[in-house]
């Protein structure tokens, strides 16, 4: 294991495995950082990864409440 790719810690997350999680495609999720939105990243040179806290935290901030009617 001296390699840092077979250290990364399971908090890091490839953009696939995020953009599935979000239900989204790579695309979808590519274009959100190119527009300056999305989940914070780590631009590792011309890798891009995320932390799942990240996402989890921006995924909370966008949550909506449900209005009761009356």
């Amino acid at each position: 294991m001296d390699k840092l790719s077979e250290r990364v810690p399971d908090d890091i997350a490839m953009p696939e495995a995020v953009a599935r999680a979000m239900g989204i495609s790579d695309n979808a999720l590519r274009q959100l950082r190119y527009r300056g939105g999305g989940p914070r990243f780590i631009r590792l040179g011309s890798r891009v990864r995320y932390r799942w806290s990240d996402v989890e935290r921006w995924l909370d901030e966008h949550a909506v409440e449900p209005q009761e009617t009356a």
